[in-house]
Formats: structure tokens, sequence, C-alpha cells
């Protein structure tokens, strides 16, 4: 039997909004299997889907930037290990510059984004290095997005923590920042139902299948019941199928379809997401510092 330990069931609390005696339960049920415990704790309280993607778990910024025909566009991740640089000018300004530097020159390989010199003469990375020295923090580019389009491209930053970036044709320049704003706002996985994975949506099949199978119904109930809560789930995790920030009776489809516009795809980061961020216990560091002197 593995231990659990207290950090396991807090990990779990947060990735579920479910309470402590049901996640530490859960996690000795399935033996300590994290995802095993969350599917479990779905199944027999029918939470939604895993909280944890939208933690953000390291500092850092987006940088943004479009073309003036607004064809071409890019978004850039840097990280960094506190808020306070991440507020920092020249951290946001390093990101905006490396945004225009991976549209205009297409680089999209972050080793090859790094060899790359900028204005002033310095490479990228050599940029990156005086920060820094300047900023006392380590600095890591971690990714970057980039969009052409025969349609145009439109982005919504918000502060410094979310970005996206949106491809499409029609409507106009409201319209796009519109729909990038309900994008950074309701957090779609992909445009239309046709996108969504199919390994995810049978593993939400199964999740659904098991909720329903509680409820004690019939074998051609609990069928109807499951058809029901895919039908909702893609209309929620897909941007077609969400209600619209602004105006919550039509869904984005309904918008477009009034604007005359399609949307061909976009592309969302936010910082840190992914990064377990490392939790420093300082009474903890102390006590191991004096066993070592002893």
């Amino acid at each position: 039997m593995a231990e659990i330990t207290a950090s396991m069931v807090k990990e779990l609390r947060e990735m579920t909004g479910l309470g402590m005696m049901e996640c530490k339960k859960a996690l000795t049920e399935t033996n300590g299997d994290m995802k095993a415990a969350e599917d479990l704790l779905r199944i027999k309280s029918g939470a939604k889907a895993s909280k944890a993607a939208g933690r953000i778990t390291a500092e850092g910024v987006i940088g943004a930037y479009v073309s003036a025909d607004n064809q071409c566009g890019a978004l850039v991740e840097v990280n960094c290990e506190t808020d306070f640089v991440a507020r920092n000018e020249d951290i946001i300004n390093f990101a905006k510059t490396l945004a225009e530097l991976v549209a205009t020159k297409n680089l999209t390989d972050i080793a090859a984004l790094s060899d790359a010199p900028l204005q002033s003469g310095e490479t990228v990375e050599e940029a990156r290095k005086a920060l820094i020295m300047k900023l006392g923090e380590n600095i890591s580019i971690r990714r970057s997005g980039r969009h052409t389009t025969q349609g145009r491209l439109a982005y919504y930053l918000h502060g410094t923590k979310i970005g996206v970036m949106v491809d499409y044709t029609g409507g106009d320049d409201s319209l796009g920042k519109d729909i990038a704003m309900h994008i950074a706002a309701s957090k779609p996985i992909c445009v239309s139902k046709e996108q969504v994975p199919a390994a995810v949506l049978e593993h939400e099949r199964q999740i659904f299948t098991a909720q329903a199978a509680e409820s004690g119904k019939p074998a051609n109930i609990v069928e109807k019941m499951v058809d029901g809560r895919i039908t909702k789930y893609l209309a929620e995790i897909t941007l077609l199928g969400q209600p619209f920030v602004k105006d919550p009776e039509q869904t984005v489809e309904k918008l477009l379809a009034k604007k005359s516009a399609a949307v061909n795809g976009f592309t969302m980061f936010v910082v840190g997401e992914g990064i377990e961020k490392k939790v420093e216990n300082f009474a903890e560091e102390v006590k191991a510092q004096m066993g070592q002197a002893n």
C-alpha cells in the first residue's frame, strides 16, 4: 500500500475542488494513483474534469505581436521565478521583442530563436543572460506559437498572464478582439466538436457512463443520460458551443453566423500552465540546515 501524504491529498483537492477526507479516501482506494483517484471522485461525486489545467503554477509573461496587415503573428511565453520580476518592464519588453522575431523571421524553434540577432547587435541568448544578471532570477524562453493566415489575426492579453491569438475570416477587428477575449475567459480546447481528440471524448464517456450507472436506472436510460452529458460536455469545451461571454443568450457559433465570420484556429498560452512550481517550506529548510550543522 502506497503512503498517502498530505501533499498528495492537497494536490487532489486542488484538482477536483472536493473535500480533504473524500480525496484521502479516493487515494487510499486507488493506492495513491492520482489520475485514478481523480476519476473515482468524478464518478462518485459527479464532479467535472480536473481544475488543474487552469492553475498558474509558475511565473512569467506572455508577449504578443501581429503584423500591420494582420496576417502574421506570434505568442511567446517567457518564464521567471517570481511575480515581482514578471511585472518588470524589461522582461515584458523582452517577451514582446521575441514575439515579433518569431512572427517575422519564422523562428518557431527555441534554439534557433536563442541564436537570432537583435537590433542591438546581441543575440537573444545574450540578452536573456543580461536580464538574468540585471534582475537576479533565472529567466527562460518556454514556448512560442506562430500564425499566418489568408484571413486576419487578432490577439488579446489578459494582463501578461494569458495570451490568445485568433485566426478568423469575415467580421471586423472588434469581432476578432471579442473572440480572443472570450477564449481567454472560457478556455475552450478547440474550435469545434469535430476537433475534440477521440481519446479525450472516450475517457469522458467512460466517466459519464460510470456516473450514470450509479443512478441504478435501466441501461437504455443510462445510454440517453450519457449522450446528453456528452452533448453538454462538447458545448462546454468547444469554442463554437460555448455561450458568448458578452451575450450568454447566444453561442459563439451563432455570433459568428450573424457576422458572416468563421474562426480557423487559435492559440492560447497561460503562464506556467503544466509546470509544477516548487513550494519552499522555510521551516523544514531551517530544520534540515540545523541537522546538517549538528
